[in-house]
């Protein structure tokens, strides 16, 4: 025999292995530390049950009694789960239960499918594209009684939105609302809405409520984990964690998992399905590259198939056959505009000094000069084409077009507030309260106001807009591309009857030119990972920081005056 295979406390041991033999199972399972030697520790998943036993294909191992039997039960778990992931993929898959929602509402059958998906398996990512109803798809899952009580974590925008036009709309099941920090004995319930900004709090209480399930709702909120693993995370994800762990079934929901760089899968998959993956140091020497203090997927098609495949993961689009028919098309309109000189406060000295200090100053002074540079170009940007953006959009709403404007800086909302004034706009951004933002909702909702100016990464999961509204005006840029795709998902869902058009305003100067640039790759890396199978190039090479570039820019225009 070529080594040993003993299974205790949880984990496979595998020990006594030849240095040849050693050296294969290492090239198989990547995540052993470099240099390490026999015994190797491996974590107890099926996945790694179904590799184990492939490797011993080819060189056989000696195995325990308990090696053996955990191998044998490990590999039927691992063969079912396969069999029905591929019965539920099917296309002509049918589904097998009834949600128990209240006449007339209905579920589609692909929601039902994602609905017996996380039945099937317990946990699902579940990456439909924005306005598919992914909301629906849960509680098609738990609305017969199936995995309650259930805990559901949202962004507080929409924990209203979640009861009255989801729970109460389309279920029998009964919902309390979890809106402050205090914890207390909470009163029965078959689901219990949390927030992203409260759950740390309630942390200590999760084991204590008997849930079953969790979902998280826009479960992007979680992209920067724990910290537990890497060095860095975030309250609400150790929060998050708690009622994970205290969860049998877990669901997280979103049309766009990557805001930045394609490692934040990482984070947002653990929370879902732990250890599918890898550790953190497993998957980054298996699918990433490093860049500066980033890393990126190196093949984002690659890992978005096997996300797929093993069942983690479940991604239909808007040109599915079976889900084409629910919503309109999409058309993008880019559009240079003015620059208005007399707007912008431009102090070119000071940008060329922040420029000169990201390429050449030390890790401190770059990182601040970076951050100063990033506020001061894109609100200057913003600044000097809104009365161009303003003008764009009155044509827009005098001709009868509701309109949807998005934006980023309080200069930039004070002059489009001050110059469609008689439009009467209703704002949708960070300095609203949530009253206020109900209020400016049904404003728009009921045509009191034809313009909703709202902040980019307002809003999230917003529905009912799509009733009144085709028109989304980008009035200032992300960095992200996902941030558009969730913007443009406002209007672009379920129940819109017509076209939706998303009109990119942008100038020849400021930031502009380098936030368009810049997109491109981060659409590359979430283009690859939620549609695996579509056709594409590899992601973009990076050849510099979104920073670096926009320094050199500053530089450069600052010659080109001389």
């Amino acid at each position: 025999m070529n080594g040993f295979v003993d299974f205790h406390d949880g984990k496979w041991r595998v020990s006594d292995l030849k240095p040849h033999v050693s050296l294969r199972f290492k090239d198989v399972f990547k995540g052993i530390q470099f240099g390490a030697t026999p015994p190797f520790d491996l974590r107890d998943r099926p996945s790694f049950a179904a590799d184990l036993d492939w490797f011993m294909q080819r060189y056989p191992l000696s195995l325990t009694e308990d090696a053996q039997s955990r191998l044998s039960d490990q590999l039927k778990t691992y063969a079912d789960l396969q069999d029905r992931v591929a019965e539920l993929k099917r296309p002509d898959y049918r589904p097998s239960i009834k949600p128990g929602f209240k006449a007339p509402e209905e579920a589609e059958d692909y929601q039902i499918r994602a609905a017996e998906m996380l039945r099937s398996t317990g946990s699902l990512l579940l990456l439909d594209d924005v306005g598919l109803g992914k909301t629906v798809s849960f509680l098609a899952s738990v609305a017969d009684g199936w995995g309650l009580p259930a805990a559901v974590v949202v962004q507080p925008h929409l924990s209203s939105q979640w009861v009255k036009e989801y729970i109460e709309r389309f279920t029998h099941l009964t919902a309390f609302e979890v809106k402050d920090r205090k914890v207390r004995d909470l009163p029965p319930a078959d689901i219990y809405l949390f927030r992203y900004s409260n759950i740390a709090a309630w942390a200590d209480y999760a084991a204590t409520l008997g849930v079953k399930t969790v979902c998280f709702d826009e479960i992007q909120e979680l992209r920067h984990g724990t910290g537990r693993q890497h060095g860095s995370g975030t309250a609400k994800g150790l929060g998050a964690q708690a009622f994970c762990d205290a969860a049998q079934y877990r669901i997280g929901l979103t049309a766009t998992p990557i805001y930045n760089y394609g490692s934040e899968i990482w984070n947002v998959v653990e929370f879902i399905a732990p250890g599918s993956l890898g550790s953190w140091y497993e998957f980054v020497i298996n699918w990433c590259t490093s860049h500066g203090t980033h890393w990126i997927v190196k093949d984002p098609a690659a890992l978005g198939a096997f996300l797929v495949d093993e069942g983690i993961a479940l991604r239909r689009t808007n040109d599915d056959p079976e889900v084409s028919r629910t919503l309109p098309p999409l058309s993008k309109v880019i559009t240079q505009v003015g620059w208005n000189e007399g707007d912008a406060d431009t102090n070119r000295e000071l940008q060329q000094r922040l420029a000169q200090r990201i390429l050449a100053g030390s890790f401190h002074e770059r990182g601040q000069a970076a951050r100063e540079l990033d506020v001061m170009l894109r609100q200057e940007t913003g600044i000097a084409k809104a009365r161009a953006v303003a003008a764009y959009v009155r044509t827009l709403v005098e001709a009868g077009e509701p309109v949807l404007l998005a934006g980023w800086h309080r200069g930039v909302y004070d002059i489009w507030l001050d110059t469609l004034s008689d439009l009467n706009p209703v704002m949708f951004t960070g300095s609203e309260s949530q009253p206020q933002k109900r209020r400016a909702k049904e404003a728009f909702l009921t045509g009191q106001s034809p313009l909703m100016i709202m902040s980019l990464r307002s809003g999230a999961g917003l529905d009912g807009l799509q009733h009144v509204c085709r028109h989304v005006v980008y009035g200032e840029l992300d960095w992200s591309p996902q941030v558009h795709t969730q913007f443009t998902g406002r209007v672009r869902r379920r129940g819109q009857q017509q076209p939706v058009t998303a009109h990119f305003l942008h100038v020849d100067g400021g930031s502009d030119p380098v936030v368009m640039s810049t997109l491109g790759l981060k659409a590359s890396q979430s283009h690859g990972i939620l549609n695996p199978f579509a056709d594409m190039e590899a992601a973009t090479p990076l050849d510099d920081t979104r920073m670096r570039k926009l320094a050199k820019a500053v530089l450069e225009g600052s010659h080109d005056a001389q």
